[in-house]
């Protein structure tokens, strides 16, 4: 068996607006993401550990912000199509692994909604698919509440020689 692991990170700030979009599911908030697509920062760091795992660069190689194509474009294509390389390469997920790290808004009404979510968009079952928050304590960025971090990673595997 030949394995890959693969880990991303992704941040966005807040701006002016009254939902953020995380794993897909839209949350109702008092802010929004500054972003270029739609601003998906748990998809993106996913798609960055799913390139990573394959060598295959990051989400701004791929999909870059200096493309209009990709104006407010939903995070899901950007996942597809990692998805699809995998697949191509001859790969397929193990398990994900994401933690999402704000202080607010709160998390935990929302993480059995993104699992599913993310598991029906990569065709996995939701046991592969872990997502949990965390706080800062309030320190740092997130803590003084000016925007959201992930972090993932991503086991894949293949039972033919690469």
């Amino acid at each position: 068996m030949t394995i890959r692991i693969g880990t991303g990170f992704d941040v966005h700030a807040f701006c002016v607006g009254d939902f953020i979009t995380l794993g897909g599911i839209q949350i109702p908030f008092s802010k929004a993401f500054s972003a270029h697509s739609d601003g998906d920062v748990l998809i993106h760091a996913l798609v960055d550990a799913l390139l990573g795992a394959l060598a295959l660069g990051d989400i701004g190689q791929h999909f870059p912000p200096s493309d209009n194509k990709w104006k407010n474009c939903d995070s899901s294509v950007f996942l597809k199509h990692a998805m699809n390389l995998i697949t191509e390469q001859g790969y397929a997920v193990n398990n994900i692994d994401c933690t999402i790290i704000c202080e607010q808004p709160k998390m935990q009404p929302h993480i059995m909604a993104m699992r599913e979510n993310l598991a029906k968009i990569m065709d996995l079952q939701p046991s592969q698919v872990s997502v949990k928050a965390t706080t800062t304590e309030k320190l740092g960025f997130c803590g003084r509440g000016e925007g959201i971090a992930v972090q993932c990673s991503c086991l894949l595997s293949t039972n033919k020689q690469v």
